[in-house]
């Protein structure tokens, strides 16, 4: 019952829209209501507030991690402890509370990563800078690191259950950026900065 619990409580966690708490914060427009129509940070910065898309982001990492912080601090097994990471990403991809219409996960899975291990956290952060500064397109960077995710996982901690909510984290951070990647094949993504490859 406990670990059925946490595994819920890391799903609501994950559905709380912190782009839509901090537009209303900054009392700003709807982030569904203009450019992707994504609840994330890249979106809420195209607002032009950056501190309103930095809390975002931040807000959406922090849920990541407390989640899997909550999962350690009740004594969760290993496969509970990785279910309760999947749970949160999860619960940002399709919150209950805003119609199960939500982000496309970065900021939460590297959260996750982060309570994984920091390590592998760190590792993805570089290969996502490193990719972002060769392509110039922050959704390239995304699936590189995310594509990074698993293999460093296992590395790292040497724990199959970690790993394998890794690579599930990948394949829907993939499939939710597949707007991105025909985009990308047919040079029409917007790179950092605004300006299209």
């Amino acid at each position: 019952m406990t670990d059925l619990l946490i595994v819920l409580a890391a799903y609501l966690l994950g559905s709380i829209p912190f782009a839509l708490v901090t537009s209303r914060l900054f009392r700003l427009a709807d982030p569904r209501s203009y450019g992707s129509g994504n609840p994330g940070a890249t979106n809420v910065l195209r607002s032009g507030n950056k501190a309103a898309a930095a809390l975002t982001l931040f807000g959406d990492a922090l849920k990541g991690w407390f989640a899997v912080w909550l999962a350690m601090r009740f004594g969760a097994s290993d496969w509970i402890l990785a279910a309760a990471g999947l749970a949160v990403f999860l619960g940002h991809l399709y919150p209950i509370f805003i119609g199960f219409k939500g982000g496309k996960g970065v900021a939460t899975a590297l959260g996750v990563l982060v309570g994984f291990s920091p390590l592998v956290a760190f590792g993805c952060a570089a290969c996502w800078v490193l990719t972002a500064r060769l392509s110039g397109y922050s959704s390239a960077a995304a699936i590189a690191a995310a594509v990074a995710a698993p293999p460093l996982t296992i590395w790292s901690t040497g724990n199959r259950d970690l790993a394998v909510a890794a690579l599930a984290m990948t394949i829907l951070l993939v499939w939710r950026h597949r707007t991105n990647i025909a985009r990308l094949l047919r040079g029409e993504e917007s790179r950092i900065g605004g300006k299209r490859g």
